[in-house]
């Protein structure tokens, strides 16, 4: 609120200023970022003031907006109540995750023929806060999909660079890999290795229930079934049955069935095997250390990936990916502790506290 006040002119009039908006937050997907470990040390973000309104009807700063650099396939949830906020897949796609607030309207904005003097301004819009959780969800071309020891790192290990963990016991993979698979002309394509699926893996068992989000994002899912199985097209049906129960719409993306560790049995063994495989989906039979069938892996990803289909399906891909909310009651329960202040213990008596992959960041 100002009245102006000038030499010469007694009756000034209001020249008060509106306030300015607060900043905005959002956030900014960058293809230069594989992790959200850059956030772990950065748990606070805020978005700058808007400046007051002056006298000559000068209007405020607007605050200084925040862009929180995040990799392409991150989620965001409220972390209060576990409700969907948004999805950013592509490099540079911005995302609003808070609005800031309107700047006050000065007295200027409330003269009237009958109110020539106003004394009394419109205060700014309140700050906004929230607790957010950010989930990064693996962006690859192709998905590996089994059951623990069914050869699915010694594969990945073999078609490309990465050095995954590879040991005679189940549950060997304990967090996602990636690795990029050279192919002919200098084509390449990206391969995710998943941690193994059991039975139940959708209700919370296991580690699948942990790392089936990652299996969203890729374009193709090539299945994996070691050939000593005692029914192939069971175990098959078993792992469809867990994406079919945790995301209705992973069955709409290609699939490939490959048979592993071939090397274990004869040509004769593998035809009577080929007679009982499903026939709604393409299969190969493999040895990832002797390299048996990897060229014809690689031809026949290669296909899928580029059919015109698939093309199609990852055109509509982000409008089926079902986006359920969290449950965050053991955010709630981690969290409930911040307010309690600073508790004295003996030395040894804390534990280690075992923390998530995911980033709870506060804006």
């Amino acid at each position: 609120m100002h009245l102006h006040r000038a030499k010469y002119q007694p009756n000034g009039g209001p020249d008060g200023g509106n306030g300015g908006r607060g900043g905005n937050v959002y956030l900014r997907g960058n293809h230069n970022y594989w992790t959200l470990l850059h956030l772990r040390y950065q748990r606070h973000v805020f978005a700058g003031h808007g400046g007051n309104g002056a006298a000559c009807c000068a209007t405020g700063s607007d605050g200084n907006d925040e862009y929180i650099d995040v990799p392409c396939g991150t989620v965001a949830y409220n972390a209060e109540t576990g409700e969907y906020l948004c999805d950013v897949t592509d490099d540079g796609q911005v995302v609003m995750l808070l609005k800031g607030g309107r700047g006050g309207l000065g007295n200027y904005a409330f003269r009237s023929a009958t109110n020539q003097a106003p004394r009394y301004a419109q205060p700014g819009e309140p700050m906004q806060e929230m607790m957010v959780v950010l989930q990064l969800k693996l962006l690859a071309d192709v998905g590996l999909v089994g059951f623990p020891n069914a050869g699915k790192s010694t594969l990945l290990s073999s078609l490309s660079s990465a050095r995954p963990k590879i040991a005679n016991y189940p549950f060997t993979t304990l967090e996602p890999s990636l690795g990029i698979v050279s192919h002919r002309d200098g084509k390449s394509f990206v391969m995710a290795d998943i941690p193994g699926i059991i039975e139940g893996a959708s209700e919370g068992r296991g580690l699948g229930l942990r790392f089936l989000r990652h299996i969203e994002r890729n374009s193709i899912l090539l299945f994996l079934i070691p050939c000593d199985t005692e029914d192939i097209r069971h175990d098959y049906e078993v792992l469809l049955g867990e994406l079919q129960r945790f995301n209705p719409g992973l069955l709409d993306k290609h699939r490939v069935l490959a048979v592993t560790k071939c090397d274990l049995i004869d040509e004769e063994l593998i035809s009577m095997i080929r007679d009982e495989l499903p026939s709604d989906i393409p299969a190969v039979f493999i040895s990832a250390p002797t390299g048996y069938g990897l060229t014809e892996l690689k031809d026949l990803l290669w296909r899928e990936m580029n059919s015109e289909s698939n093309k199609l399906q990852s055109i509509s891909d982000s409008s089926s990916i079902v986006h359920r909310d969290m449950d965050v009651r053991n955010i709630q329960a981690d969290f409930s502790e911040w307010d309690a202040g600073i508790e004295v213990v003996e030395e040894g008596a804390a534990d280690e506290e075992d923390w998530d992959e995911d980033e709870v960041i506060e804006v």
